[in-house]
């Protein structure tokens, strides 16, 4: 079963312009990414996945193979959709160009869900919190899932409410979905050809698509999450972290 790697990677940013080529740790950011999925041991292949020349000749310096899509996808799975159009693969993961520290064994084990779960469409990571507060944050997203392990939904809001503690309860009770999806090949390129839906719009997320199109995810729980690099502050934070490493 062939696996595909492709990392968007969009040049600009609202809150970070231009940082997938940020370089204050002596390598692009998309670069560390790029070099954190290569180490999985089950993909066959990376390719990032751009809007911009100056990203494409970025990765030529250091060896990846960079398409370059349109600049007029509304997310991320749309570019994902237009690189893999032309290439033969069965599951096609979507790691975000900001997502240097991620585990290379997360990615392995995303792609074992849709191996094990041949009913399943998607896939993607959830963990536990670690606080209250990170649960209350609309910017962090939540997810409810059946006994199963399939997705039910995915919101902003703190989600299951508590009705005995007027809000959040135990804590263990609530999962923090992680931004990393696994398609098949051909559901990739069928959802996004489908109009955005009245959930995916309300809580700008595009994976309540698939839950309103009647489409399977599936989740599993991984021990620890990972930093994603989204404001100035948080990519300080990763290259103090990396010239200490």
């Amino acid at each position: 079963m062939d696996i595909v790697v492709v990392i968007p990677a969009r040049y600009e940013s609202t809150r970070l312009p231009g940082k997938v080529l940020a370089k204050d740790t002596g390598k692009f950011l998309v670069q560390h990414t790029y070099e954190r999925a290569k180490s999985a041991k089950s993909i066959q292949k990376v390719i990032i996945a751009t809007d911009s020349q100056k990203v494409v000749d970025a990765c030529d310096l250091f060896g990846a193979e960079c398409i370059l899509t349109s600049p007029d996808h509304q997310s991320g799975t749309d570019r994902i959709a237009e690189a893999v159009a032309n290439i033969d693969a069965d599951i096609i993961i979507n790691l975000q160009a900001d997502e240097p520290q991620i585990d290379p064994d997360c990615i392995d084990k995303l792609a074992g869900l849709l191996k094990d779960n041949p009913d399943a469409d998607m896939a993607t990571l959830v963990a536990s919190f670690e606080d209250a507060a990170q649960i209350a944050d609309p910017n962090v997203v939540k997810c409810i899932t059946d006994q199963a392990g399939r997705a039910i939904y995915f919101s902003r809001s703190v989600i299951p409410y508590s009705r005995d503690d007027a809000g959040i309860g135990d804590k263990d009770m609530y999962l923090r979905h992680l931004g990393i999806y696994a398609y098949r090949r051909d559901f990739l390129l069928a959802i996004t050809k489908k109009a955005q839906t009245p959930l995916e719009l309300s809580e700008k997320l595009e994976q309540l698509r698939a839950i309103e199109c009647g489409f399977s995810i599936i989740t599993a729980k991984v021990r620890h999450c990972w930093e994603g690099i989204d404001t100035p502050e948080q990519y300080k934070r990763f290259v103090e972290k990396t010239k200490k490493d």
